[in-house]
């Protein structure tokens, strides 16, 4: 049963028949904005440049009030990304940035602050994990680059290159977890710049995330049912549900006090029991990655898992 499978290794042990399942026809626990827990609140790190004006200029004068509310608010994740492999997730969503004034060749994730870790550490970090587990298939999706011009391009994908190699999916139409296991390949990359995607036949192209940009759990829900009317984003291919809300500046100065993990601790129950509800498949309404903050909580990835028992018949 997929309900009994251990967490860490639950794509070593998903039942038989499943191996010949297309992946993008399997329900897969997604980490939102993965490495965030990550993130530099210090002095050292600028808040990055796609914040409002008004935030950039008040770090310059108040940034002791400011950086600590601006931490809850940014912070997605607060375990790190060996923890969510461990837990069961299997697709990170990576967001990539150079740092301003930074000389050196090292990039960073970024979500309201940069990361302390450079993406090379964190990388290092999951082929780690994919050594002590063969069998187990990352999707790692990379995407929202600020300041990457061609240069930078090459050498982020030069790093994954190197740092993956031999475990690098190349695109094909239909993986499954036998085709992988088979060939030895961990590690699907997806990318999003389509240049990159046409020269190098281990980059696969960008997956669609839809997201409600919605602050309630009912608000969230309501948007995605609406999406899911549309179909599938493609027949063929791999799609994100992400079911993060979104707060705005003005949602922050009234609730100054809180943080994004108090709200999503709040509204999990409500989101979570709309997943069990889910379906994965070929189904034009059916659901593949579903993408969540916080994913330590409440159960996440065990029952987006769970889901493909609704695929053995």
């Amino acid at each position: 049963r997929v309900t009994d499978i251990p967490m860490d290794r639950w794509m070593t042990r998903i039942p038989a028949d499943l191996l010949d399942t297309p992946l993008y026809h399997l329900a897969i626990p997604g980490s939102h904005n993965a490495i965030t827990y990550a993130l530099d609140k210090h002095r050292k790190s600028p808040v990055d440049v796609t914040q409002p004006d008004m935030l950039q200029k008040a770090d310059k004068y108040a940034s002791g009030l400011i950086r600590p509310v601006m931490h809850k608010w940014s912070v997605t994740q607060d375990v790190t990304v060996t923890e969510q492999l461990n837990s069961g997730i299997r697709y990170c969503d990576l967001r990539i940035a150079h740092r301003p004034k930074d000389t050196s060749t090292s990039l960073y994730f970024y979500h309201g602050f940069y990361s302390k870790a450079t993406v090379e550490m964190i990388l290092r970090e999951i082929r780690t994990w994919l050594d002590a587990h063969p069998k187990e298939v990352v999707i790692l999706s990379f995407s929202h680059f600020l300041d990457l011009d061609d240069k930078r391009h090459m050498r982020l994908v030069t790093t994954i290159e190197n740092i993956f190699s031999s475990k690098l999916c190349p695109k094909m139409d239909i993986p499954t977890l036998r085709k992988l296991w088979q060939s030895g390949h961990q590690v699907i990359v997806s990318y999003d710049n389509k240049a990159m995607v046409r020269h190098h036949h281990f980059l696969w192209d960008h997956i669609p995330y839809r997201w409600a940009n919605k602050i309630t759990a009912q608000d969230l829900i309501h948007t995605l049912e609406n999406a899911k009317q549309s179909g599938r984003p493609r027949k063929r291919g791999f799609f994100v549900t992400g079911i993060n809300l979104t707060v705005d500046l003005p949602y922050i100065t009234k609730n100054l006090t809180e943080s994004l993990k108090g709200l999503v601790k709040s509204t999990n129950p409500t989101l979570l029991s709309w997943v069990h509800e889910q379906t994965p498949s070929s189904h034009p309404h059916s659901l593949n990655i579903v993408a969540g903050d916080f994913v330590s909580e409440g159960r996440f990835a065990q029952i987006v898992v769970s889901l493909n028992s609704k695929l053995l018949g």
